[in-house]
């Protein structure tokens, strides 16, 4: 994929969630920067211009308080008001997050987070961040629409609805009839196609538009954690439990809790998820009162519907308090046609974004986009694109502007790394068949390889994967 024009700078004094940050998002910006103290803020900004800081709330060892945070969340927005922040916190940290964003931090991510949400957000911050530049929008509006509509400025956003195909007007069709309903709803498509942006648009046309989205990654919940962490735990309720904290399901009361890869929750915790759905309330841990709740559900999975089904791989109950509406978004391999125009939108949007007249496509680049199986599906093309037009400099893009073709590997060569007894080429390969099999899901590879998301970072970085 194509960086992003721009300079993040993240602020965290762990050194694993630098190196995770850094793992995942050096592909994503063109320039990424790291400090271990926020202390160093002051002289790093002097000397370098940043667009986007990813900023940890608590920098105090022993306190969760957040002051260190909002101190210097402070100080950015007096000194360096044209950056955009996006704060860190822990799952328990909830109610730090909202202070946050009332305090003027544009968005906030979740640790440990989605791969996919912490991308989405990074770019909805470059995004913002161009707006700023621009003088496009007033400043008060700027945490609002990040937050509650964080799709607003990116171009996979209205694409993921671009398309003239069958399967895309059934699509729509159905996205207009549940959206201003009340009935929960299950997403189900690949990686790539785009499903969290169509619960956010299922939100975002609801009556709960003016109210929390929250997402969850389902699979990086640590099993042991499942209940305080969803559920919320009152002060001593467990070791580490140091204060009250409330859980997702209370923090997103009134809004739409989007459950992620719902089919990777082990089936012993399907079942205390199934109790809250059907009683419509929670018991924080260590508590006995319980908490009422009032909010939409929409989940969704790249597990296939066979799997879905399997009731030794997920509770039919809990399928059917979930699919009271079934929304399938079709990969982009099936729907071919719809590519024509969903190049011509990022075209588009990218010409106006880089300051760049909007080149054409050659028949023979259309063609080649239309005949590739695109594996990682709209957000896949739209990357091509993106590339295609800031690597090109012509007013015609040819086939060859996209590498789709991927060097022809030799079969001789596979066979022997296959049969090599080599620990390294072995490691790797473990790790490449893991990623692949789960699509890229580093919770899911890293269960089946028995490594933690962090053991599985620092081989793939090891390996350059």
């Amino acid at each position: 994929m194509s960086a992003i024009a721009g300079h993040l700078l993240v602020v965290d004094d762990d050194e694993d969630v630098l190196l995770s940050a850094r793992l995942l998002l050096k592909r994503q910006v063109k320039t990424l920067s790291c400090l271990s103290h926020a202390t160093g803020l002051p002289e790093f900004l002097a000397h370098h211009s940043v667009d986007v800081v990813l900023l940890d709330m608590n920098f105090t060892l022993g306190d969760n308080s957040g002051r260190d945070g909002f101190e210097w969340l402070s100080y950015l927005q007096t000194h360096h008001p044209q950056i955009v922040v996006v704060v860190m916190t822990a799952y328990a940290g909830i109610e730090l997050a909202v202070r946050a964003i009332k305090a003027g931090a544009a968005d906030f991510v979740i640790k440990p987070w989605s791969n996919e949400k912490l991308i989405n957000t990074v770019e909805c911050a470059f995004s913002l961040a161009l707006s700023r530049a621009s003088n496009q929008e007033p400043e008060e509006n700027y945490s609002v629409k990040l937050s509650s509509v964080h799709h607003s400025s990116q171009p996979t956003t209205s694409a993921c609805f671009i398309g003239e195909t069958a399967s895309m007007r059934e699509l729509l069709r159905k996205l207009s009839l549940c959206a201003p309903t009340e009935a929960n709803v299950l997403i189900l498509g690949e990686n790539g196609s785009g499903k969290e942006l169509l619960a956010r648009e299922i939100h975002a046309r609801s009556k709960r538009a003016n109210h929390i989205f929250m997402a969850i990654d389902m699979g990086a919940i640590p099993e042991n954690l499942f209940e305080a962490e969803l559920f919320g735990c009152k002060k001593g309720a467990f070791t580490g439990a140091n204060e009250n904290r409330i859980g997702k399901f209370v923090a997103a009361n009134g809004g739409t809790l989007f459950l992620d890869e719902i089919a990777n929750l082990a089936l012993h915790l399907q079942v205390k998820l199934l109790r809250v759905l059907e009683q419509r309330q929670v018991t924080p841990v260590g508590d006995e009162k319980p908490i009422e709740l009032n909010v939409r559900i929409i989940a969704a999975t790249n597990a296939s519907y066979g799997q879905l089904t399997d009731e030794r791989q997920f509770r039919q109950d809990l399928l059917y308090r979930l699919n009271t509406v079934e929304l399938n978004l079709p990969p982009l391999r099936e729907r071919k046609d719809d590519i024509p125009l969903l190049a011509d939108h990022f075209l588009h949007f990218y010409a106006q974004k880089y300051q760049r007249q909007k080149p054409l496509l050659s028949h023979k680049a259309l063609a080649a986009l239309q005949a590739y199986s695109w594996p990682g599906n709209v957000r896949a093309l739209n990357h091509a694109i993106e590339r295609a037009l800031i690597l090109g400099d012509k007013d015609i893009l040819q086939a060859d502007d996209f590498s789709l073709s991927s060097v022809t590997k030799n079969p001789q060569s596979d066979s022997a790394q296959n049969n090599s007894l080599n620990l390294e080429i072995l490691e790797r390969n473990a790790v490449e068949l893991a990623l692949k099999k789960h699509a890229g899901n580093i919770s899911q590879a890293a269960r089946e390889l028995g490594l933690t998301r962090m053991a599985l970072y620092r081989r793939m970085e090891k390996h350059d994967l």
